[in-house]
């Protein structure tokens, strides 16, 4: 259960309930903007992360993209996002539990692990396997979308951010990364 109450649009005004009614609207008002809209300047920032999303599809394309954000959240043990990226892998006809990546895809998901687990630990080595595939200017595109994504996790996760309904058939196909110790 969440930490705190989720924002219910009564109770919002203002430019927060300008944002509800446009996630409404397309029918993506999900459990962690309900949290969020209690504050909209939190809500504001976070959204953020739609930004630097679009802009890592346009440089890596979709099915990279998608891969490397499930790398991320499920690295990071985070149930909520993990979810929404074995859903989304799915509907691109990927088997989240057996992936036949790309070079690419590899590499970026070995990339996603090693910036959960120690952003500090990237080594030269991978480094320059990157550059092999991307520009300066993708590699800044692909690492800022990683904070970004963890930003998004450690928020849900602090605040215990309930699965959204939609994710509830798939619940049991999360499983968390065991690199930490005791994580549950």
């Amino acid at each position: 259960m969440a930490r705190v109450k989720f924002a219910e649009k009564k109770d919002v005004t203002g430019e927060a309930l300008k944002a509800w009614e446009e996630q409404e609207a397309n029918n993506n008002l999900t459990n962690m903007k309900k949290a969020m809209l209690l504050d909209y300047a939190t809500y504001d920032a976070y959204m953020g992360w739609y930004t630097s999303w679009n802009r890592l599809v346009e440089v890596i394309g979709l099915r990279a993209a998608t891969i490397y954000a499930h790398s991320i959240s499920t690295t990071n043990s985070y149930q909520l996002c993990s979810l929404f990226f074995i859903s989304d892998l799915k509907a691109l006809g990927i088997d989240p539990n057996s992936i036949k990546f790309e070079a690419h895809e590899e590499l970026l998901s070995q990339l996603g692990q090693q910036i959960v687990k120690d952003p500090t630990a990237v080594s030269d080595e991978m480094w320059a396997e990157l550059k092999k595939f991307y520009s300066d200017e993708e590699l800044v595109v692909i690492v800022g979308f990683a904070g970004q994504m963890i930003a998004t996790n450690n928020f849900n996760s602090v605040m215990k951010i309930d699965v959204d309904q939609r994710l509830i058939p798939i619940k049991d196909e999360f499983k968390p990364a065991t690199w930490r110790k005791d994580v549950k």
